[in-house]
């Protein structure tokens, strides 16, 4: 019964072999903290193409999921922030990606009621923008005219306010990253890298894990997520977080 429940794969390449062209990718991280690179470098090795990504930000360039950008293989990202990756920002405004922009707690709250079972929900957040009201550029033309706006949303009131209805997202993949994880997949995150991980891991119907240091068995009461949403997990040893804006102060004479 043991082996049975053993979620680790030995091989960081089998882990990802089965994601196919087109897959949908819930992909955990903030900026650069908590992010799955080694399950990304992976992917990247794999070849897979036409991948809807979905995580807060698309990493920057050269690291991450700017990788995956890099070798063209995500056409839509479902994502808050472009930040300071250039090459993100350049596929978008040329029309080479389409994106669809979500707020940082709409899209953690979409992993998660997606995970759940959760189809849709009302939420405060966009009411009054276009992102309720549709319009938003997804994509572009070659030539710089808007090739895709963004539909409205359907809204309701409750109490005298207005809220607007957003969808939960099941991604056919979660990319996360822990700190611990034992063979049944209970993991524990370090301090912030938690942020979107524990939401990506509920949305995934294939959950991937790459986790820094395996142990024999996690107590329920210190686990940060249950193993039920975890299907393979592959140890990676320590990861450094990269710094996505390096700032030098000089010293004084």
């Amino acid at each position: 019964m043991g082996r049975m429940l053993d979620k680790t794969v030995s091989s960081i390449d089998d882990a990802v072999a089965d994601i196919h062209d087109g897959a949908s990718i819930a992909v955990g991280g903030f900026g650069l903290v908590g992010i799955p690179a080694r399950l990304i470098e992976a992917l990247r090795a794999q070849g897979a193409k036409d991948l809807t990504v979905i995580s807060n930000n698309l990493g920057t360039d050269g690291f991450g999921l700017g990788l995956l950008l890099e070798d063209k293989k995500i056409s839509r990202s479902i994502g808050s922030y472009i930040g300071s990756n250039k090459e993100y920002a350049r596929q978008y405004l040329s029309g080479e990606l389409t994106v669809e922009f979500t707020p940082q707690g709409t899209l953690a709250e979409r992993l998660r009621a997606g995970g759940n079972g959760i189809p849709a929900f009302y939420t405060k957040a966009g009411v009054g923008t276009q992102l309720a009201e549709g319009g938003l550029p997804a994509r572009y033309h070659e030539d710089g005219t808007v090739a895709e706006f963004s539909r409205p949303k359907e809204t309701r009131v409750f109490n005298d306010e207005l809220f607007v209805l957003e969808e939960g997202i099941r991604a056919d993949f979660g990319l996360v990253h822990a700190h611990k994880a034992d063979r049944y997949g209970n993991l524990i995150f370090r301090k912030t890298a938690r942020n979107f991980n524990p939401d990506v891991a509920m949305s995934g119907k294939v959950t991937i894990v790459q986790a820094e240091h395996l142990v024999d068995e996690i107590d329920a009461d210190e686990a940060h997520l249950p193993g039920i949403f975890v299907d393979r997990i592959v140890v990676v040893g320590e990861q450094e977080t990269g710094i996505e804006n390096r700032t030098i102060t000089e010293k004084e004479a």
